[in-house]
């Protein structure tokens, strides 16, 4: 991996635990371990253009691990989706979340709002398309990968936040009954 792909990697990660204020140029730095002159050579408009490749790597790794679920039915994403969120979980001990809503929420800039806005819509494009290819009528495909997405975000937050996984395991249980309920097109 490259320099500057180690400080996306690293922007990517300090994001989903510290937020935007959190991802500073000097914590990239020091987290990724690239010179100071980095900053300058491979982002010379700064943390927003950092920060904005650290969302589009995010947004496109998220999207190829839902290809991963191609030929699932509807319970089976619920269960592939909420796997991948109870992994970051674990492995972080609670201290990571999703990056792109990191940048939703504390980020001043327009731009990398839109930015975050555009990931979470390819997201729930993919999941509706892998939803209507598991049998669900196509308003219904839409409609359950938004309440996934949304679902699963505001999971993970309560998760952080009581240092436990009762309420993200309640959230779980109730998306898998919604997909269950979901008569095939």
């Amino acid at each position: 991996m490259g320099v500057r792909d180690q400080m996306v990697a690293s922007a990517v990660v300090l994001l989903a635990k510290h937020g935007f204020q959190g991802a500073s140029l000097a914590r990239v730095l020091a987290d990724s371990g690239a010179p100071r002159g980095s900053i300058y050579h491979h982002f010379p408009e700064g943390k927003d253009q950092l920060v904005a490749a650290a969302v589009e790597v995010a947004g496109e790794r998220a999207v190829q691990v839902l290809d991963a679920f191609i030929g699932f039915s509807a319970v089976e994403l619920v269960d592939g989706y909420m796997a991948i969120w109870r992994s970051i979980l674990e492995r972080s001990g609670f201290t990571a979340g999703c990056s792109v809503l990191a940048v939703t929420v504390s980020a001043d800039s327009s731009e990398l709002v839109e930015q975050a806005g555009q990931v979470f819509r390819s997201w729930q494009a993919r999941l509706a398309e892998l939803l209507t290819a598991a049998g669900l009528a196509a308003a219904d495909a839409d409609a359950f990968a938004t309440m996934l997405i949304a679902a699963s975000e505001g999971a993970v937050v309560l998760a952080r936040a009581e240092q436990d996984f009762s309420p993200f395991e309640a959230v779980h249980r109730q998306l898998r009954a919604l997909a269950a309920s979901y008569q095939p097109a």
